[in-house]
């Protein structure tokens, strides 16, 4: 590490890290990882190049069709069409008359609040809490609730443990598994390119440490997962290749040996669980008369029957820790691998000893196993949302497409309102959102679209009013996680890009139009918000035992560290210690197994225990129409989509397009080469990527990030979906299950071929055509 008077330049946080910023005659040449970062990520530089580049939006724009003809459907002229450019009083005029008509003419249930709070980590102008506050002063918003990541999770947590953030942020520490683990289990593996990110902001990145260390000193690693590369190459890992979205029949035939070999430890079950049973009912047969066994297991799974009682009895007779990834959740049942790894850890006995039990997500976020105490922070208050409707957040093309429609979701039944207007501000559903060809259908049909964005991206493209917003290199602001020991003072390095406002500028200035003003600013500016948040901030570090500076000292050093020691963590020590006093907030106060809440429901999918369903898609069952699998994970060179046109994530793609990674049988069966320009295709879409030849991936399946800025064709042609690689273009668009209705774009099958039609010109990275308004 450098000297701290050697440091040049301010500095900013972002989900991705912590960076000063170089500057040059007011502009932004570099970012250099910050000096308490012993692991920076370089996805910060990808912004330096486009922060003024031809892909900025600097001006307030309109959709030519929605500006001549007003709002209504827009008859797939969303996303084709051109901008013309308006000045800002009339930008705003425009988007408070049309707010002003949908509340008046269909109530504020009509609009919907869309955002999805990734693109700051400042406390202050996080776009999600700025949207939210604003739509809440001038009557609600149509809302969602959980997120893509992990909503099956969020949802069945709480009724097998209690909570799901505590048992995520509660993680055993990677110190303890270091020390006590003997072998880690990694189903869905453990990819450090994941652990680059935390929301709220990184200070310093551990995680890819954190693992090195304990595979150093003893700890065995196996892989579960149809990607080698799924763990670093550095831990020696043991791969077990499997069937993708078949981890559930893995875990049911582990915990089968488990009880037929007399492994499982009955005192754990009796005295922390509830329900085991009636799980083992299922298990063993009498249900529906199926032994989930190591056979029947090896069906389901494509690993050997011996395989996996091996497994089931190494993890028996060591210390085991089971570590869940977060995109097990984001297939059908969902809900199942997390419920099944709880029913295997409960049955190991070892939940609440130093280095045993379950993780939920090792290496999907820095801060998971990360050993050091997080600061409470402060943030803007949101206010109250009147209007009661809402929607699971996966569910957004049934609600545009099915106003009226029922909906079951957590024991809960709900209809969709008919939206009239969506307002967006942070987040891009053509990235993370599945089955975009339907979703883009479903795009046309409210009246009014309004985004806030910084670049030309699907998004705004998609837009009928498109407010240029400043970004976090533009404004001043606060990052704080509670997930993180620093405090980073976001401080300005930049004028915004042509007129560019800051979100909370923009909403200042329709709140005002609209009578809303004192509700929305109390009368403060930025720098006065940003005061009251770092005090709020400071009370309740002070209440914990961290003593922050006041506020002018914070912003002349930039940065504050909770340098406080903390006790290395294991998840549910204090249940193991004494159940009766630290109960889980279950019914029961246990683990259960079996619910008796989930089993109400009356789900046939959910029967209130862990449960094999056979996937809708997957290598298990033959599909000669679309025989391959596609993973659609995380990316390597961006966070979800944010920075794909900048240099670093640009530097990843070959001419242009994304990799699509495919075995080496399988591409030699097709004429595939390294580099080859393929289509991928099934009956939702085709895309086009560029071909990666190796055996880091399992036989039969297919590997394409996401990420790729979704680029569909101009009308006429039907052989491709997105001429970029968007493998959302090819995922499906159900609900895991009525439980949860998260998203389960990771259960896909696909064809590949080598594309032999004319090549489309890319245009993702191209802005529409722009005139000004005369």
């Amino acid at each position: 590490m450098k000297p701290e008077h050697e440091i040049e330049g301010t500095l900013t946080s972002s989900h991705w890290g912590t960076y000063r910023v170089c500057t040059k005659d007011g502009s932004v040449v570099a970012l250099k990882g910050f000096e308490r970062d012993e692991d920076p990520s370089p996805i910060g530089q990808g912004i330096v190049d486009v922060l003024d580049g031809p892909t900025r939006i600097k001006a307030p724009m309109v959709r030519r069709g929605w500006l001549e003809n007003g709002p209504g459907h827009a008859k797939g002229e969303r996303g084709a069409d051109d901008f013309i450019e308006v000045s800002w009083p009339r930008a705003i005029k425009l988007v408070v008359e049309e707010l002003n008509r949908v509340r008046s003419r269909y109530g504020n249930q009509a609009i919907y609040g869309g955002s999805y709070g990734w693109s700051s980590a400042g406390r202050f102008h996080h776009a999600q809490s700025q949207l939210k506050r604003f739509l809440n002063s001038i009557g609600g918003y149509t809302y969602s609730l959980n997120t893509y990541s992990y909503a099956a999770a969020e949802v069945t947590l709480p009724h097998v443990l209690g909570d799901f953030y505590s048992m995520v942020n509660g993680a055993t520490s990677w110190e303890v598994i270091k020390e006590h683990t003997d072998l880690f289990v990694a189903f869905g593996g453990a990819p450090t390119k994941n652990g680059q990110v935390t929301n709220g902001g990184v200070g310093r990145h551990v995680q890819k440490r954190g693992m090195l260390e304990a595979t150093a000193n003893g700890t065995k690693v196996v892989n579960v997962s149809p990607l080698r590369s799924d763990v670093l190459e550095e831990m020696n890992a043991d791969w077990l290749a499997i069937y993708p979205g078949s981890d559930v029949a893995l875990l049911l035939g582990i915990a089968y040996t488990l009880q037929e070999e007399g492994l499982a430890d009955t005192e754990f079950l009796s005295t922390y669980t509830v329900g085991y049973e009636k799980f083992l009912e299922y298990l063993v047969g009498k249900v529906d008369g199926i032994k989930k066994d190591s056979a029947w297991a090896e069906v389901k799974t494509g690993l050997s029957a011996a395989c996996i009682r091996d497994l089931a009895r190494d993890m028996a007779r060591q210390r085991t820790m089971i570590s869940v990834s977060w995109s097990l959740t984001r297939q059908d049942n969902g809900e199942q691998p997390y419920w099944a790894a709880i029913a295997v850890a409960s049955m190991l006995g070892q939940l609440g000893l130093p280095g045993g039990g379950i993780g939920f997500g090792y290496s999907a976020m820095n801060a998971i196993g990360a050993n050091y105490q997080g600061i409470p922070g402060a943030a803007l208050p949101q206010g109250n949302n009147p209007v009661q409707s809402f929607i699971p957040v996966a569910r957004i093309t049934d609600l545009l497409m099915n106003p009226g429609e029922k909906f079951e979701y957590n024991g809960r039944t709900g209809t969709y309102p008919e939206i009239k207007l969506i307002y967006w501000a942070g987040g891009n559903p053509f990235h993370h959102h599945q089955d975009l060809v339907r979703m883009r259908e479903a795009w046309q049909k409210p009246d009014t679209v309004i985004v806030h964005e910084w670049c030309w991206n699907a998004q705004a493209k998609h837009a009928d009013i498109v407010l240029p917003a400043a970004t976090f290199l533009e404004r001043n602001d606060i990052a704080s996680s509670s997930r993180d020991p620093f405090l980073i003072y976001m401080q300005k390095a930049a004028e915004p890009a042509g007129q560019s406002l800051s979100d909370y500028e923009i909403f200042s200035k329709l709140a005002e139009e609209l009578g809303a003003r004192e509700d929305f600013t109390e009368g403060r500016d930025e720098e006065q918000w940003l005061n009251v948040i770092y005090n709020e901030t400071r009370e309740k570090a002070g209440a914990n035992g961290i003593e922050l500076p006041d506020f002018e000292a914070f912003k002349k050093k930039g940065w504050f560290e909770n340098a406080m020691p903390q006790e290395p963590q294991v998840l549910l020590k204090a249940f193991r210690d004494d159940p009766k006093a630290n109960a889980l907030r279950t019914p029961s106060g246990k683990i259960e197994i079996f619910s008796e809440t989930v089993a109400s429901f009356g789900y046939e999918e959910c029967p209130g225990y862990p449960f094999w369903n056979d996937p809708k898609e997957w290598l298990g069952q033959a599909n000669p129409e679309y025989p391959m699998h596609l993973i659609s994970n995380q990316p390597r060179t961006k966070l979800h989509s944010q920075l794909d046109h900048g240099s670093h994530s640009r530097n990843s793609k070959i001419n242009g397009r994304e990799p699509i990674v495919i075995h080496p049988i399988d591409a030699k069966i097709r004429n595939i080469n390294d580099g080859t320009l393929v289509r991928i295709f099934n009956g939702r879409g085709a895309c086009l990527c560029s071909a990666v030849v190796s055996d880091e991936v399992r036989q039969g399946v297919l590997q394409l990030s996401t990420g790729a800025w979704f680029d569909p064709p101009e009308a006429g042609n039907s052989d491709v979906s997105c001429r970029h690689g968007n493998p959302n273009v090819l995922t499906r668009d159900e609900g895991t299950s009525r439980l949860s209705q998260g998203p389960s774009a990771m259960t896909c099958m696909v064809d590949i071929e080598v594309y032999c039609g004319e090549v489309p010109p890319m245009k993702a990275h191209t802005p529409p055509v722009i005139r000004r308004e005369t």
